[in-house]
Order: structure tokens, then sequence, then C-alpha cells
């Protein structure tokens, strides 16, 4: 898409596509997104998306001015995802735990699409509601503000990073992941105990594990060290209205 402005009253229109279906921001980002994860980046083009909708290519200009706006919103989307259906439980870590593990999903759940967005900063609804989420958490377990801070960089940092490695693994083709997990076999498992004593005395472990995603016990050692950070005494900063926000050096 070129960088076009068109005015905020004219990118609305009711009249349906050739395939009998009203154009709008959501059935404009649920296509994008599956052509994206059925053909990668290149189909994140205003021909390929107007050729998948059934519309003339000029009209999505009504509803993104150009595609990274409309990369933004494929991002977005990501993210309202994995807060669907999320209900506090009033438990820090807890819910911490349920959140990172639900963004963790939503991405590896569109792979090819995690690859072009798991970097970028919205700014859109979805993305600024979970900003708002995790920071009360971590307000709400009395964590002080700057520690409340830089431990959700932290945390979504992990988040959104195992989720770029995870994606571009589940990207590749199926021959290629068979070829990569083999090796731990064809190597690693050959390797002699006279040379390489602590890879072979946990040799089965240790290819078993490496087929998974790392990120499920990174969370756990992150919630470890965030509890460690929690002050003492369970009434400063009980919630974003109250508490010191004083760090000591």
């Amino acid at each position: 898409m070129a960088d076009r402005v068109v005015s905020e009253g004219q990118r609305k229109r009711r009249r349906p596509t050739k395939q009998g279906a009203v154009l709008s921001d959501r059935l404009i980002v649920d296509t994008a997104l599956r052509l994206v994860v059925q053909h990668g980046a290149e189909a994140l083009s205003v021909r390929r998306l107007g050729a998948a909708l059934g519309a003339d290519p000029s009209a999505l200009y009504r509803y993104f001015r150009n595609t990274d706006a409309l990369l933004l919103a494929l991002a977005d989307e990501l993210i309202g995802r994995a807060q669907e259906g999320w209900q506090p439980t009033g438990e820090w870590r807890a819910d911490l735990r349920a959140m990172g593990l639900r963004i963790h999903a939503s991405y590896s759940a569109n792979p090819q699409a995690t690859l072009l967005a798991a970097h970028r900063t919205t700014g859109r609804p979805h993305e600024t509601r979970a900003v708002e989420t995790i920071l009360g958490i971590l307000r709400g377990a009395g964590f002080p503000s700057p520690v409340a801070v830089r431990i959700y960089h932290a945390f979504v940092d992990q988040a959104l990073a195992f989720a770029a490695q995870d994606a571009a693994v589940l990207a590749r083709p199926a021959n290629a992941q068979e070829a990569d997990d083999e090796v731990w076999h064809e190597v690693y498992g050959k390797l002699s105990p006279d040379t390489h004593p602590n890879i072979t005395a946990v040799f089965p472990l240790l290819a078993a594990d490496m087929c998974d995603s790392g990120y499920p016990f990174a969370l756990e050692l992150m919630l470890e060290a965030v509890a460690a950070r929690l002050p003492a005494t369970g009434d400063g900063g009980a919630g974003p209205a109250g508490g010191s926000d004083h760090v000591d050096a």
C-alpha cells in the first residue's frame, strides 16, 4: 500500500464486496492474518488482500492508511486474542503466568504473523489494555511503581522474544524442522562420554526437552525472581492509588 491519506468521513462504506461481505476493519484484519499465515509476509499487499476480499484494492485505503498501519492492526489483533476470556484471580503470580502463557500461545498459533509483528509497538486498544492489565497486576501486588515498570518491561520482552524464537521454528517447512530435531540424535546422541561426559549423561532428557519451547520454564524462573523483589510488608503500594514508589539502591 502506498502512503495515502483518506479522510475519516470517507473511510467506511456499506456496499458489499463481490463476495457479498461488507468491508470492516475486523474483516480486513482477519483476512490479512489468514493470508499471512498461509502465504507469509508477501501476502500482505493491497492487491492480494483486495482479491481475497473481492473488493477493489483502493477501497482498503478507507480503513488503513498504508501497509504499516495494517501490520500494526495485525500485531494488535494477536495481543487481543491473548486476552480473550482471561479473568484475574487476584493472585499476582498466577495472573502473570496466565498472561505470559496466553501471549506466547497467541503468537505461536500465528508464526508467520509473529515474525512480522512481534517487535512492533502498536499503541492500539488491545495493546494499551494489556499494558494497563499487567501494570495493574504488579502494582496491585504491592510492587512500587519503578519496580513494576522494570518488571513489566522484562516480562513482556521475555514473552515476545520467546514468541519470536518459537515462531521462527514453527514457520519453517516441516522437513526443515525434522532435520533440526534429528541433529540431536545423529550428532549429540553419538558423542562419546570420554569427550562430552555432561551431554552423554543427560542426553535423553536433553533431546526431549529441546524439542519443546523453553518459555514455560523461563517464565517460572522469572516469576521466582520477581517474587524476590516484592516488598516484605504487604501494605506498601497495595494498589494503583497507594504505596510508596521509593526504591532502595
